[in-house]
């Protein structure tokens, strides 16, 4: 058997810190015997992530989920939510979770995220906040909409996921909005394990956010919130903060991954690429190609399982449409017809394997599928 032949090429893989760095933190963990509930390592790896984002306020928490379900409780959102149906389906599963309509918006073709052109048209009196994603770690287009927020008084969350690092001109876009939340899943740049994050303008609102993610507790016998548990635990800490130092070697091979398939890809008639921009930091999360089937000649799905049959491993992200899945194709913003720019992309997309531990042969090989 010809073991690279057969080997499988994935979309993703875990940044995993060296075991023998990590190693010394777990002794220290149990030389303390303190491993959940903020913590030594907990609180260094906030201060850490604040420094290494250019955030002032940061709360970290067990999953990138809890964080969009508590920025919601945090800012006593209600009603109705503008969103995009171009995500992963947490993004509106927190939504629902809060008693919230979410009420979806098409995409800008060029970036993938919610068209700041199409917003104001479905606001109406039960609007109270407006929650885009930065798809692909793709920037939105911040001030556009935060001009119509304050035009309405809307509240702005930022489903970030995707965005960690990202910087418009230099400056963190995690900054943007009310509140931005972060998901350091296994698949993510930067990975706790399982983890995420949420960033926050002020002190108040951190406060009254890690309240929420502890019970509501704010001393050992009040508590002043309906909160949940959502405290990441001492381990991951300790690994997300040993990550860190990590994390810019892992997001400079994916540069040059991606310098490769544009280099590779971009004369492919039929396939589009998002282009980059040059007052973008990018942490390259992914990359996302567009098949046009009259152009390239066969369809998106015919290419998606040729790849696989090569063992070349892509993700359709996102398809469906989480307004096409079950729970939310009843809503009347839900309808293909008011949704025409994602409904073509997530019927063209192709995630194509990015990440820090491909070899050149790896990237060749996925290039070859694709030519």
């Amino acid at each position: 058997m010809d073991i690279e032949k057969n080997k499988q090429i994935t979309v993703t893989s875990p940044l995993l810190p060296p075991l023998e760095e990590f190693i010394p933190y777990l002794q220290d963990i149990w030389d303390r015997k303190w491993i959940t509930n903020n913590g030594h390592y907990h609180q260094e790896l906030e201060k850490e992530l604040c420094r290494y984002l250019g955030v002032n306020y940061i709360s970290v928490f067990t999953n990138g989920t809890l964080p969009l379900i508590t920025a919601l409780q945090a800012l006593r959102i209600t009603g109705e939510v503008i969103t995009t149906p171009y995500s992963f389906v947490a993004t509106t599963h927190a939504l629902w979770w809060n008693g919230i309509k979410p009420v979806f918006v098409d995409i800008d073709p060029t970036t993938g995220n919610l068209d700041p052109n199409k917003i104001e048209a479905a606001i109406t009196p039960k609007t109270t906040a407006i929650m885009p994603v930065h798809v692909y770690g793709n920037p939105c287009d911040v001030d556009a909409i935060q001009a119509i927020a304050d035009k309405y008084g809307l509240k702005i969350i930022y489903d970030a996921a995707h965005a960690f690092g990202v910087k418009v001109n230099g400056k963190s876009i995690l900054k943007a909005g009310d509140i931005s939340t972060l998901s350091f899943h296994a698949t993510k740049t930067y990975n706790t394990v399982e983890g995420g994050a949420l960033i926050s303008h002020d002190e108040k609102t951190k406060q009254r956010i890690d309240q929420l993610k502890n019970f509501g507790f704010v001393s050992e016998t009040e508590v002043v919130a309906p909160g949940i548990n959502s405290k990441m635990d001492e381990i991951r800490a300790a690994y997300g903060l040993l990550n860190l130092k990590h994390v810019d070697d892992a997001i400079n091979a994916r540069h040059k991954v991606a310098i490769r398939y544009r280099e590779a890809l971009s004369d492919v008639k039929g396939i589009r690429m998002f282009e980059e921009r040059t007052d973008v930091t990018y942490n390259y999360s992914y990359f996302p190609i567009f098949v046009n089937a009259r152009e390239y000649g066969m369809t998106r799905d015919e290419l998606y399982f040729k790849m696989r049959e090569q063992n070349v491993l892509g993700r359709r992200y996102f398809y469906p449409l989480i307004s096409d899945f079950t729970t939310y194709k009843g809503l009347p913003s839900s309808a293909p017809s008011n949704l025409p720019v994602a409904t073509r992309m997530a019927n063209e997309v192709i995630c194509l394997p990015m990440h820090h531990a491909l070899t050149n042969d790896d990237i060749e090989k996925v290039i070859r599928c694709i030519r």
